[in-house]
């Protein structure tokens, strides 16, 4: 066996579960590096800049995923579309989706850098940023989107090598860039007093070097995921292929955004201290979020695997353990978070204004954010199977118009206006949305693949495998 096919995962045979959690283990530590990135933007600002530049940091968090959502959408088109190929044994498929998918990357990339560059302080003042924070902010969010270029290829690449099981290597060099970002987020916030533009370099920099990193190793593989820089090109087949799930993936994905924007505007009517408090929350929660998310990937790539080689029992196996899986991560994340969270949220800030408005955002959000992991199962296993316009339209319906609703009508009652009141619209929309995409499962996709598997069998019973 070459050296690079080793780190693949043949999701059609074998024990299930086993292999979901070795798929979902680097998956999971890869987020949480991700994560550190801006942890470590944070914590930084807040011991070392003051709660002005944490405010800063931590406000625009929603603002960057409403930008990037759409694209981010792509990549997982473009990991379904691999996946698929993979599964099928469909290698010269399998090379187009690659060079089709970097070159995507390369051109989104420098196209959404270019925009969020323009439009970062218009709409922050729509977010209605405070004026102490808004300058500071909007540096923030321009330096971010210089790097964008980086951070889609790295996003697209990685998400090539996940699709074929590869979950391993993208964890080693986002380990490599997490080291040198803290670094560098320490010696330009400390030594340079740089505040939240420091840290916005460093972010840029860690990125460019995961994205040569992961560039560096497509070129380097073997087989059909091999990069060849002069084949790299959009191929229509395949671009309408990442499209046809990766555009509703990304609206939704932005409209989930836009939603949280909608939430963070709320809570910048508040005080700065509010917004810090929240920020530093909300960062925690990303870790338990980022762990759940991993658990979603599993579904979106086993499902796709297995839907693309035939077997279809493997697809129904996957939902169950992936639900199962993620219930328990959710929970036992949620609640370890909130026992610690005074502890927790002193990392970020140690005023303990701060640590109360946190503490009062992880006490709504964390008992009940296992829901938000089922919801994106359930979401993964739709997509993995050929539904992305059904789950778009339930995540949107379910979830950000629920959110809008529910903040312009009770939250916005005098009596209602507080932050908790504001929170509860999170797991709320959660729970509903979930409810819906396992019913129009059960009721739309489930048959399908029933009739899918018994055409199959009748044509070829000997490959009919299970």
């Amino acid at each position: 066996m070459r050296r690079s096919r080793r780190y693949e995962i043949d999701m059609t045979t074998g024990s299930l579960l086993p292999k979901i959690l070795l798929f979902s283990g680097p998956l999971m530590l890869s987020g949480v590096l991700q994560l550190l990135y801006n942890a470590a933007d944070v914590v930084v600002v807040g011991q070392f800049a003051g709660s002005e530049a944490l405010a800063a940091v931590s406000s625009t968090g929603s603002l960057i995923n409403l930008l990037v959502s759409v694209l981010m959408g792509l990549s997982v088109g473009a990991s379904v579309l691999v996946a698929r190929r993979f599964g099928a044994g469909d290698q010269s498929g399998i090379h187009r989706a690659v060079h089709t998918t970097i070159s995507l990357a390369l051109l989104s990339g420098v196209v959404l850098g270019v925009l969020g560059f323009l439009l970062a302080r218009p709409l922050l003042e729509l977010m209605s940023s405070p004026p102490d924070v808004i300058d500071m902010a909007t540096g923030y969010v321009q330096i971010y989107f210089l790097g964008m270029p980086f951070n889609m290829l790295y996003n697209f690449g990685a998400a090539i090598l996940r699709a074929v099981g590869d979950t391993k290597r993208p964890l080693y060099y986002l380990m490599i860039a997490g080291v040198i970002n803290v670094l560098l987020n320490l010696l330009l916030v400390i030594q340079f007093h740089m505040a939240a533009s420091g840290v916005a370099v460093a972010t840029v920099i860690s990125q460019l070097i995961s994205a040569a990193l992961v560039i560096i190793c497509l070129l380097r593989s073997d087989g059909a995921i091999r990069l060849q820089p002069k084949k790299l090109r959009i191929t229509g087949r395949e671009f309408l292929a990442i499209v046809q799930v990766g555009l509703p993936a990304g609206l939704q994905g932005s409209l989930f955004s836009l939603s949280n924007v909608l939430i963070q505007s709320s809570v910048n009517g508040f005080t700065s201290v509010a917004m810090a408090g929240n920020g530093a929350a909300s960062n925690l929660e990303g870790f338990v979020y980022t762990a759940m998310n991993s658990i979603h990937q599993a579904a979106l790539t086993f499902a796709s695997q297995n839907y693309g080689a035939g077997k279809f029992s493997r697809v129904r196996q996957t939902m169950w353990y992936c639900l199962g899986t993620v219930t328990v991560i959710g929970l036992g994340l949620g609640m370890l978070f909130l026992v610690f969270a005074p502890q927790l949220l002193s990392i970020y800030n140690s005023d303990p204004e701060v640590i109360r408005y946190g503490i009062m955002r992880m006490q709504v959000i964390l008992p009940t954010y296992f829901l938000c992991g089922l919801m994106d199962t359930m979401v993964g296993q739709l997509r993995g199977v050929g539904y992305s316009v059904m789950p778009m339209i339930v995540s949107l319906t379910g979830a950000c118009l629920l959110r809008i609703v529910w903040i312009l009508t009770i939250f916005a009652q005098p009596q209602y206006h507080t932050l908790d009141v504001l929170y509860i619209s999170y797991p709320l929309s959660w729970a509903v949305t979930f409810a819906v995409h396992f019913i129009t499962y059960m009721l739309i996709a489930a048959p399908r693949l029933r009739r899918e598997e018994a055409r199959l069998r009748e044509k070829a019973p000997e490959k009919a495998v299970t």
